[in-house]
């Protein structure tokens, strides 16, 4: 089981009435074989407060446990504004298409396709057995970059190894020297998984 709640509830902040976080409950085909297609969405949840999530943190686990799902959430936060224009434009070019049965899926697809934070988070994703001497180059090498500075925000367990949440960094040095190493730049973190 995995579960970064605690790790990752002070990461949250909420400046305005526009931001919310991104949380979906997903099924993957990994762990659910009988899926006709890659994942299947459970429930979305659109986190505004701290409070929010708290009151709903049982109700998600219990949904992940059910649905043998993984709660998923967006570190870098959305806006509420820019979502509602993008999923307008969504569906209008659903509508231009003729691909109507898309269009009430267009406000959680815009949720997915941008971000409004100006603190950003990436995910540097490590994957397999990590030895201490392997984690510490790699996180050397992250606050070596520029800017100066720590980079590195915290530090997450997966069930394949280890997420590094970190602020954006210049990728030129890092990539040349862990070229197998992925880096996400808005994909969401596993915040539960059964």
């Amino acid at each position: 089981m995995i579960n970064v709640y605690d790790n990752i509830k002070n990461l949250l902040n909420f400046d305005n009435e526009d931001d919310f976080y991104y949380l979906q409950i997903i099924q993957r085909k990994k762990e659910n074989p009988q899926l006709g297609s890659n994942s299947r969405i459970i429930k979305n949840y659109y986190i505004s407060s701290l409070d929010y999530l708290e009151n709903r943190y049982d109700e998600i686990t219990e949904l992940c446990v059910n649905f043998n799902a993984r709660a998923m959430l967006r570190l870098n936060k959305r806006s509420y504004r820019k979502v509602a224009f993008k999923s307008m434009q969504n569906i209008a070019n659903s509508m231009a298409n003729g691909e109507y049965s898309f269009i009430k899926k267009s406000y959680d697809r815009a949720c997915g396709k941008g971000h409004n934070d100006k603190d950003k988070t990436w995910i540097i994703d490590l994957d397999g057995i990590i030895n201490d001497d392997y984690l510490i180059k790699v996180k050397k090498s992250i606050n070596e970059s520029n800017p100066e500075g720590d980079k590195i925000v915290c530090q997450l367990p997966t069930k394949n190894g280890i997420h590094l949440i970190t602020k954006p960094f210049d990728l030129r040095d890092f990539r040349e020297k862990y070229k197998d190493v992925d880096i996400h730049k808005d994909n969401p973190i596993n915040l539960f998984i059964p």
